[in-house]
């Protein structure tokens, strides 16, 4: 049977058409679904607690970041990392995963797919079998006052329970200021000491396992006038890793004295 085009079916096929072009047209002009947005973790190192990070988190809050800063045992890098590695899996899509000092050493033995990249402020980024203390060679790397009788050592009752691991080091209170933080007030100097948690000293001693910054885009930020971890330690390591790096003319507290420069490091690394 011959097929009868019609009026109608003309019409109609027209205004299909046209509608068609329209919603192809509404659909290339709508903005893409924006990605959710990184939570950012704040780890933070040895003779510190969660309150070093108060400046930084503070500000990023502001910038509408949600803002974790988990608990840093200090008892040795596979612990810690298997520590914050309970924070990571309570969150929900992508994270920026920031260490300070130490914290840096615990990030490196951290490997989750949601981690889109990481931050190093000052902080410690081995390569697999390497130990902190390598990073404060005194004849690589000279500089470091970190040392007796700043540095000083206690026996302790470690809560963990770790056999082996309950003999501590600690920044002796008189030499805090000068030596972690000589960019901060009195007071603030005196809150930290406040604050300090020492660190198992088989924690300087524990091999590092393959670093997560080889496979993941990672930022560093140096402290230039560091009198805990050398500069040049610092940029041998960030240097090392093929880090996005930068500097800033602070103490190894640059987190606490330089909260806003900081942060700024950090969204750097959300934004990418």
């Amino acid at each position: 049977m011959p097929t009868v085009t019609t009026k109608f079916g003309s019409a109609l096929r027209g205004a299909l058409a046209a509608l068609a072009l329209s919603l192809t047209a509404a659909l290339a002009a709508a903005p893409a679904q924006a990605a959710p947005q990184p939570t950012i973790v704040l780890v933070h190192g040895a003779f510190a607690d969660t309150t070093s990070w108060d400046g930084v988190a503070a500000q990023l809050r502001s910038d509408g970041y949600t803002v974790l800063t988990p608990e840093n045992p200090l008892r040795g890098p596979a612990y810690d990392a298997a520590a914050v590695q309970r924070t990571l899996d309570t969150v929900s899509g992508p994270i920026v995963l920031v260490g300070h000092s130490y914290g840096g050493f615990v990030i490196t033995q951290i490997h989750d797919p949601d981690v889109e990249s990481l931050v190093y402020i000052a902080a410690f980024a081995p390569v697999r079998g390497e130990v902190a203390q390598l990073a404060l060679d005194p004849i690589r790397f000279p500089g470091s006052q970190l040392l007796p009788p700043a540095l000083q050592v206690a026996v302790v009752d470690d809560p963990q329970g770790i056999a082996g691991k309950n003999l501590d080091g600690y920044v002796a209170p008189d030499r805090f200021h000068d030596v972690f933080a000589q960019d901060v007030s009195d007071a603030t100097a005196a809150d930290m000491i406040a604050h300090q948690r020492s660190i198992a000293i088989a924690a300087n001693l524990e091999p590092s396992a393959a670093p997560s910054w080889a496979d993941t885009p990672s930022w560093y930020l140096v402290s230039a006038g560091d009198r805990v971890i050398p500069p040049s330690s610092q940029r041998f390591m960030a240097d090392r890793m093929g880090a996005t790096t930068s500097e800033i003319d602070a103490s190894h507290a640059s987190l606490v004295s330089r909260p806003a420069e900081v942060a700024a490091v950090v969204e750097l690394a959300v934004g990418d």
